[in-house]
């Protein structure tokens, strides 16, 4: 048996990748919010980032099991939307006052929250504490 491999990409390097995911995430969420089929709302950016915030927190909590290491996917989506939605590209509003635009942000915050919850659950039983 020889020396393990070392990874392809360092615990930074995927730590960096994730966060940048986030942000990306985030204004792709934006994006495809508010997204109407013929006279119907289909806000699809709502449906990614409720599925996909959960996965980058627990990938991120798999890197780092620290509160703030493991949040940092869905600070990084926070502060994107919130940037881009109220203080937008050329002054426009991505965020306008409609239900998609609280449900973009009611459902990514709570996925989010709720994926960090298993991540500190998952280090709590590792511990011992």
């Amino acid at each position: 048996m020889g020396e393990p491999e070392p990874p392809a990409v360092s615990d930074g390097g995927l730590f960096g990748l994730l966060i940048l995911d986030g942000v990306l995430l985030g204004g792709l969420g934006l994006v495809l919010t508010p997204l109407y089929a013929g006279g119907v709302p289909v806000p699809i950016g709502v449906v990614l980032s409720v599925l996909i915030l959960p996965w980058l927190v627990r990938r991120a909590g798999e890197v780092d099991a620290r509160p703030s290491r493991a949040a940092a996917p869905l600070s990084a989506w926070v502060l994107t939307v919130a940037v881009l939605g109220l203080v937008g590209p050329g002054g426009d509003i991505m965020l306008p006052a409609t239900w998609q635009s609280l449900l973009l942000v009611v459902g990514g915050v709570g996925s989010g929250l709720w994926a960090l919850r298993g991540v500190l659950n998952t280090e709590h039983q590792r511990t011992g504490g």
